[in-house]
């Protein structure tokens, strides 16, 4: 991550194959044609499984009348994981050398998130955080390993930077050790506490330096990661319809929500990739907003999906719940990702109240849908779409007036 600082120099071009073992250098901000590396796209699909895991716990939770616990549970699972895949995407945009071990530091990292993912049950049901936290462990000192190799590398503030990330994250390990030693009535203040203090690490290592990360890069890379979550959506909304109808045959039922749910995410993506966001971040130094930010949009994207599922559950006969709390499982989600969308890219490139106000009132208007009973989905799937259809026009007759008085401008 990095602060509102100007960005302090840094080597450009990208790094050269020169052996196995490179020095770990800063990446230069002005680098030409950065693109995500395979070894990232790797990096994020395992990520998913932990996020998927959450997700199914979610699930449970909900269909059996917890949603309160369920959430709060599930807010904590999700904080872990994004946590460590954001340290890692930031660092990798400033300092990915590619060499042989920097890419073995980084698929400790992913074993570290699929220990965490085996722990997620346990955590969910049994509230036995071990198994996290061992896996939380296992992908911050990867990371400290990473910061280290930078630190030698680097002298006078960049080293600092580097050091004062080390002694951030070790100092973290230690705090999370409540969620294992603390009793339960505890442990949500744990959270609170430690994610508070997680995320205070960057604002205080990059007080002096700022580090060189790559807005192109980095606005690729939260984009691709909100594709594999939608996508990860969507396919768990595909095994609950399928596994509904084989079980029950209840296609009637299940028709309005899988299509609603579809209308859905295909609007999530419209909105989140309508704008380019990297010239934002380069221009005006909000990436600690922006990139913290993403938690709301990550965590609802994949509890949609979730919601899905309880929705399918619902239509079937197999929750606890009311036909109210099924629908608010799709729509309080889908409205969390409008207007987090809204505020981190949106209202950015918005001109004009009109279009300033589709996005708040598509959120107000989605969760109006979830009192209209087994059509919820399906109507908060076509006021979504609604939404993107409306922002489309907006968009066509401003540049249509534009052209016309760039027509008439030299006429007069």
């Amino acid at each position: 991550m990095t602060s509102s600082s100007p960005p302090a120099p840094a080597s450009s071009g990208a790094p050269r194959p020169s052996g196995p073992l490179r020095r770990l250098t800063a990446r230069g901000r002005d680098e030409a044609h950065r693109v995500s590396s395979p070894l990232e796209l790797f990096f994020d699909l395992c990520f998913v499984v932990a996020i998927a895991q959450a997700g199914v716990e979610l699930v449970h939770a909900v269909a059996e009348g917890h949603a309160g616990n369920g959430i709060l549970n599930y807010a904590m699972q999700f904080f872990a994981i994004w946590w460590a895949w954001m340290n890692f995407t930031w660092f990798a945009s400033a300092y990915d050398n590619d060499d042989a071990l920097y890419r073995v530091v980084t698929l400790v990292q992913v074993a570290g998130v699929l220990v965490l993912a085996a722990g997620i049950s346990r955590a969910f049901q049994q509230h036995d955080y071990l198994v996290v936290w061992i896996g939380y462990v296992i992908m911050r000192l990867a990371m400290v390993a990473q910061w280290l190799r930078a630190a030698r590398s680097a002298e006078g503030a960049e080293r600092t930077t580097a050091v004062r990330y080390v002694c951030g994250v070790l100092l973290c390990q230690v705090g999370w050790l409540g969620l294992v030693l603390l009793p339960g009535p505890a442990r949500p203040w744990v959270f609170l506490v430690m994610a508070l203090a997680e995320m205070c690490v960057p604002l205080y290592a990059e007080r002096g330096y700022e580090t060189s990360w790559h807005p192109h890069h980095i606005a690729e890379r939260y984009g691709l990661f909100t594709i594999i979550v939608l996508g990860e959506t969507v396919a768990a909304a595909t095994v609950a319809v399928k596994s509904a109808v084989d079980e029950h045959g209840a296609l009637g039922e299940l028709l309005p929500i899988a299509a609603g749910g579809l209308l859905i995410v295909f609007s999530a993506w419209w909105i989140y990739f309508v704008v380019p966001i990297h010239g934002h971040l380069r221009a005006n130094g909000q990436a600690f907003l922006w990139g913290y930010g993403h938690y709301l949009i990550f965590a609802s994207a994949a509890a949609i999906g979730a919601g899905l599922e309880v929705a399918v559950e619902h239509a079937v006969g197999k929750t606890h719940i009311s036909t109210l709390s099924a629908s608010a499982a799709v729509t309080l989600p889908t409205a969390l990702y409008l207007l987090t969308v809204w505020l981190l890219h949106s209202r950015h490139f918005k001109v004009g109240i009109a279009q300033q106000l589709v996005l708040p009132v598509t959120a107000l208007l989605v969760i109006c849908c979830s009192f209209l009973g087994d059509w919820a989905v399906l109507a908060a799937g076509f006021v979504c779409s609604a939404a993107v259809a409306t922002g489309v026009m907006l968009t066509a007759r401003m540049v249509h007036r534009e052209r016309a008085a760039g027509a008439t401008a030299p006429a007069g």
